[in-house]
């Protein structure tokens, strides 16, 4: 299946809560804005897009329009530790602080006003046994 574009669309109660969260927090802006749906890119790499779309709209099927959950979004950036810094301090909710994996990762999870886990990652060396597990 050849791609032209991927991008998550969230289910939201409150669509204009949710962008606002995804624009002041996470440096995404809006392209595309009405009661039910908005669309957004990311500021600096607008090939990254995200969309929130009213959870009851007629489009989502009947049966799939409740809160769901396992849903978590990874946001790679280059410094973990003044990110964590600033959305603490902006009162984002964290509900996993700050930490280092032994798979390569620094990071830390927060909360988007929907319940949706936004986990934001530094990449950083892994340990040697995690190491060998990466393909090339």
């Amino acid at each position: 299946m050849p791609l032209k574009s991927f991008y998550p669309v969230l289910l939201a109660e409150d669509v204009a809560a949710s962008a606002r969260f995804y624009t002041e927090y996470m440096g995404f802006r809006e392209v595309f804005r009405s009661d039910w749906y908005v669309s957004l890119e990311h500021g600096e790499n607008p090939a990254c897009e995200l969309a929130i779309l009213q959870r009851n709209h007629q489009t989502i099927p009947e049966g799939f329009r409740e809160r769901s959950s396992g849903l978590l979004l990874n946001f790679e950036v280059s410094d973990a530790q003044s990110e964590y810094e600033r959305l603490q301090n902006a009162g984002v909710r964290i509900v996993q602080p700050l930490r280092d994996e032994a798979f390569g990762q620094r990071h830390f999870i927060g909360v988007d006003p929907e319940g949706i886990m936004v986990d934001i990652i530094e990449e950083i060396p892994p340990s040697p046994e995690f190491a060998e597990q990466f393909v090339s």
